[in-house]
């Protein structure tokens, strides 16, 4: 594939920015999973921070950020993809989240076509993020993608399956969310007792099995 353009910035004194446009690609996502994991050796480099085509450095508070910074671009423009496959787990969903027939509605589907188009795919993790185990999911068919809500509900569960924008995601701690609620899960994204506190990691993927479906 051709390495797409990506755009470097300072944010602060102490982090760079490194990030590119267009509509989410596993191709893409997989050389954000390889430059991770290269800069995480560079000099003075404290923290990555994983994004959906976008990576954050936060550095030392000695550390030269401005020579990373052209470096960052010339190691952007030498990364080849991460290869290889993450685990494949299985999320069972209950189907009828408060947002699920307007949904179907806007789409000019009927319920059970929404809840077959929904499980039918196998999701990648690109990212974790916005709180502790949120998986960002790629895959959503383009069907169902749908905006996300103009006003955030202030509480949404945990173990909400949700759709925004163009992705897939379940809620993985209660708190507010602009995405739209389709389903829950009893499955625990992020559990403190775990070894692994986060079950998903970036490159893992699942799918959604239709556990029950209400209207």
């Amino acid at each position: 594939m051709t390495t797409p353009a990506a755009h470097v910035s300072e944010m602060g004194e102490s982090a760079l920015l490194i990030q590119s446009a267009g509509p989410m690609s596993l191709d893409v996502q997989r050389l954000y999973w390889a430059l991770d994991r290269s800069c995480r050796d560079l000099p003075g480099v404290a923290e990555t921070v994983l994004g959906v085509h976008s990576l954050l450095l936060r550095f030392d508070p000695q550390a030269e950020v401005a020579e990373t910074a052209a470096r960052l671009q010339d190691l952007w423009n030498e990364t080849r993809p991460a290869g290889g496959q993450g685990r494949l787990l299985e999320i069972p969903v209950h189907y009828g989240g408060e947002d699920l027939a307007d949904l179907a509605a806007s789409h000019d589907l009927r319920i059970d076509e929404v809840v077959a188009l929904h499980s039918a795919p196998t999701y990648t993790v690109f990212a974790l993020g916005s709180q502790p185990g949120f998986p960002y999911l790629g895959g959503l068919d383009p069907r169902l993608a749908t905006p996300r809500r103009s006003s955030p509900r202030q509480r949404v569960e945990e173990g909400s399956v949700v759709i925004g924008g163009e992705q897939a995601g379940v809620i993985a701690r209660t708190s507010p969310s602009g995405w739209h609620i389709i389903g829950a899960t009893r499955v625990s994204l992020f559990d403190h007792a775990r070894d692994e506190p986060a079950l998903l990691q970036p490159g893992d993927r699942l799918r959604f099995s239709v556990e029950e479906v209400s209207a």
